[in-house]
């Protein structure tokens, strides 16, 4: 349960302090962030407009100890979507920058998560030339099995 007393009021302007928080004030809560965020389409728990609805209550403790911010796929198409420039996927670095430096996790946790990243990124740019290459034939691949053929690809490139 959530009391007046357990709010941070200065939370926002922390964050808003921070590198890629700079917008983070001006979200008005219009959902589109949320509608286009492709890891909300898979996991109901995870609603960008949550989060920045909770940072902007001052819930600090919350937002900071949540596995929330590190679903974040950087993917930038909330970005693309928010007529108010708040630059989501850029918040979720800010929050996971301060999430570290106070102690919420330990910082080789968030470099674990770093190489997520770039190997998801990887496996993504490997699974779209597969399909690329093939766009004359007629493909019908399931994601598993193109997903198989592009890790036997990034495992003879690395």
């Amino acid at each position: 349960m959530i009391t007046l007393n357990n709010l941070d009021t200065k939370f926002k302007y922390e964050v808003a302090e921070e590198p890629g928080g700079e917008n983070i004030k001006l979200c008005f809560a219009c959902g589109l962030c949320t509608a286009g965020c492709p890891v909300s389409e898979i996991d109901p728990e995870y609603n960008p407009r949550r989060i920045i609805h909770m940072v902007l209550l001052g819930m600090r403790e919350e937002v900071l100890s949540s596995n929330l911010i590190w679903l974040c796929s950087l993917c930038y198409t909330c970005q693309a979507h928010c007529p108010q420039n708040v630059n989501f996927a850029d918040v979720m670095k800010a929050l996971r920058n301060m999430a570290v430096r106070e102690g919420y996790v330990h910082p080789s946790f968030a470099n674990r998560i770093k190489d997520i990243d770039t190997f998801s990124q990887r496996l993504r740019h490997q699974m779209v030339s597969s399909v690329v290459d093939r766009k004359s034939e007629e493909m019908e691949l399931e994601p598993a099995k193109l997903a198989e053929e592009a890790l036997k690809g990034l495992k003879t490139k690395v």
